[in-house]
């Protein structure tokens, strides 16, 4: 089995980061599977990284539009699923409507598995800019009704920063306290709103707070994955996803129509 790991980041510019991905990943993944992470294109932005970016939803268009092609791809050189790791699920809903093989996104599998296990969650983000979007997308999901809190971290910004120089005094201290107001309104279970902090506690070995488990997003999406191929390959769920928008049309079809957009000769 194969798995296209797509980031919102650029490999290389946090080493310390992209080394716990590495570690943890193949931690995670069962015996046979492979992990292709991808990130995304070095001149995407000159920063450590595209904090400043996700905030324009202007920009964010042009960024569904790449993960999305970034689907496509996985599914024409063969990969058996591909995922988006990150919680705004950039992507995902077009990379579905245009693939065949199993597409998973980290916010949605997370906010569903807690879900399906009867939890409420609270969602612990460090990006003001991005609660919009990821509350949005639970109510898309029809799961507005499990979110107890999504509570932002204070100075999350510096203390992810800290963290990521190796100095988690302060990332300690303002997730744990944020966790806590997520567990005094009702939360069963805690997931990081972003990538960044999830790989940070995982790093930690941070498996609860507050008494309260907190979801390993990344690998979670990636044993999803694994199911989902296994299941499409014994035939328990259908080959091809139901309902209009997402059936796909033939390649010939696909090809014209992507040749015309991109302005080359049909």
């Amino acid at each position: 089995m194969k798995i296209w790991f797509h980031k919102h980041t650029v490999e290389g510019r946090l080493p310390l980061l992209d080394e716990w991905y590495r570690k943890h990943l193949a931690e995670v993944t069962s015996p046979g599977t492979e992990i292709v992470i991808k990130t995304l294109p070095e001149g995407t932005y000159d920063t450590e990284t595209p904090f400043d970016l996700v905030k324009f939803g202007a920009l964010q268009i042009h960024f569904n539009a790449y993960f999305a092609r970034g689907a496509v791809e996985a599914e024409r050189q063969g990969f058996d699923a591909w995922v988006i790791a990150a919680g705004q699920d950039p992507g995902l809903h077009d990379g579905r409507a245009q693939t065949s093989i199993p597409t998973l996104g980290y916010g949605e599998t997370s906010f569903f598995y807690s879900a399906m296990l009867g939890y409420r969650f609270g969602v612990l983000g460090f990006m003001p800019a991005l609660r919009e979007i990821i509350t949005e997308n639970i109510e898309r999901y029809g799961l507005t009704g499990r979110l107890a809190a999504y509570e932002l971290v204070d100075d999350g910004h510096e203390a992810v920063r800290q963290a990521l120089d190796g100095d988690f005094d302060r990332f300690i201290e303002v997730f744990d306290a944020a966790a806590k107001r997520a567990v005094d309104a009702g939360a069963q279970v805690l997931i990081p709103g972003e990538g960044i902090p999830a790989e940070i506690f995982w790093h930690l070995g941070t498996k609860e707070l507050h008494g309260v488990p907190v979801i390993d997003p990344a690998g979670l999406l990636v044993r999803q994955a694994e199911l989902a191929v296994h299941l499409k390959r014994l035939g328990v769920v259908p080959r091809s996803t139901a309902g209009y928008w997402f059936r796909r049309p033939d390649d010939a079809l696909t090809e014209h129509v992507e040749n015309v957009f991109l302005g080359k000769a049909v």
